[in-house]
């Protein structure tokens, strides 16, 4: 009985030997596995390491952007534009000097120039009234119905040591009004009557 389990065997082992051209080795080489081993730990380590002083650097730079902060380093706002600052201001501060130094770099005397709320030429309602008189030249009135650069306006003109007699709209198509958009358009209507004696 055993010398036909011994046989079988034999015969099971030459048939599943035939399909194979290399032989099976069982005999595993241990030195090959270990060197494996320390390469993949080494790799392990290695990105461990890398990512490490990764979570450093981003601490010391978060150190020094909050030291900067405290440093008074505040990123600056943008500063307000003019034309959003309060009304008085605006007219005050920007736009009569505006209107003297145009018209000084053209050559003409800024005489007196006025802002009063006060009563509107030809109109006699009360509004803010910005009155320049050019020596020489001519006197032109810009009103403001309200206290605020994009509320209706309306401007007058006439030859010096004369009342206005036309009240016209200023600036009504214009979604946004800016502090050049306003001299070049009372520069637009002294040319068009000819009163600066540039057309």
């Amino acid at each position: 009985m055993e010398e036909n389990t011994d046989s079988n065997e034999e015969v099971n082992n030459k048939k599943s030997d035939k399909g194979r051209n290399t032989p099976i080795k069982l005999d595993i080489d241990r030195s090959d596995s270990k060197e494996i081993k320390k390469d993949s730990n080494k790799k392990v380590l290695e990105e461990n390491k890398i990512s490490t002083e990764k979570n450093i650097d981003s601490k010391n730079n978060i150190k020094k952007d909050n030291a900067s902060l405290d440093s008074n380093e505040l990123p600056q706002k943008k500063a307000t534009p003019i034309e959003k600052k309060p009304f008085q201001e605006f007219v005050k501060a920007h736009l009569i000097p505006s209107i003297e130094k145009e018209f000084k770099q053209r050559g003409f005397e800024v005489e007196e120039i006025t802002f009063k709320n006060t009563l509107r030429p030809i109109a006699e309602d009360k509004c803010w009234v910005i009155n320049c008189v050019i020596k020489d030249t001519c006197n032109f009135w810009l009103s403001f119905e309200k206290e605020d650069i994009s509320s209706s306006k309306s401007i007058s003109l006439s030859k010096p040591n004369y009342k206005p007699s036309i009240i016209e709209s200023f600036l009504i198509d214009e979604k946004r009004i800016t502090l050049v958009l306003i001299i070049s358009r009372i520069l637009q209507r002294l040319n068009g009557q000819k009163l600066l004696g540039v057309n």
